[in-house]
């Protein structure tokens, strides 16, 4: 399954991040991103990608991905190609409206779209590359020049991406709990039927009356 660019460009815009809960890149750090060097000294990180879309409860795999981190001037992007076919499969700089934290050699990315959340989540090889992937990720997406402008604005940008985000992960809960109930409920009234005596099944190839 390939997600196209318009997707991509649609789920990216602002930045928030957590790394085990909590922040990873404090609000204090407003240096903006050198040039030249860090492109080429970044060594690319494999993953394995994963991609969650609004209102959905299950994760899509779309294949293995190569992340680089792009410089240009005094700011950087990270980008995801696929290996096989070197198409871009997500973008994330500081324009990017999301929330990044890492889970074991996971770092899941929640990207605000409106109302509306899309999570990607990135399996790196081991737990050097998943927190040098998360490093690289709040370099890219935190906005100094918000920071430094107008932090009271970038204050409310960020809390406003943790709401979405959380009320995204409320209601997954819940539509998850719903369809467990309605599991049980089901489970309990097929051990009724079959306690009432109706007897064995009819045999393959003979309906029910």
């Amino acid at each position: 399954m390939e997600v196209d660019a318009t997707m991509n460009a649609g789920a990216i815009q602002n930045v928030t991040h957590k790394h085990e809960g909590q922040s990873v890149f404090p609000d204090a750090v407003a240096q903006q991103v050198p040039t030249g060097s860090a492109s080429s000294s970044f060594r690319d990180i494999q993953v394995k990608v994963h991609i969650r879309r609004p209102e959905r409860d299950s994760w899509v795999y779309l294949g293995r991905g190569l992340v680089t981190q792009e410089v240009s001037g005094h700011s950087s992007r990270v980008v995801v190609r696929s290996t096989s076919t070197g198409k871009i499969m997500a973008i994330f700089n500081e324009t990017s409206d999301l929330q990044a934290e890492k889970r074991g050699n996971f770092v899941v990315i929640g990207c605000v779209e409106g109302s509306r959340v899309v999570s990607w989540s990135l399996n790196a090889l081991n737990n050097s590359e998943t927190l040098r992937l998360l490093a690289s990720i709040e370099l890219a997406c935190y906005r100094c020049k918000q920071a430094l402008s107008d932090p009271r604005l970038h204050t409310k940008v960020r809390r406003r991406i943790e709401r979405v985000i959380k009320d995204d992960r409320r209601r997954r809960h819940r539509r998850r709990k719903d369809q467990e109930s309605m599991i049980d409920a089901f489970a309990k009234q097929n051990l009724g039927n079959e306690s009432t005596g109706a007897g064995p099944p009819p045999p393959d190839g003979v309906p029910q009356d």
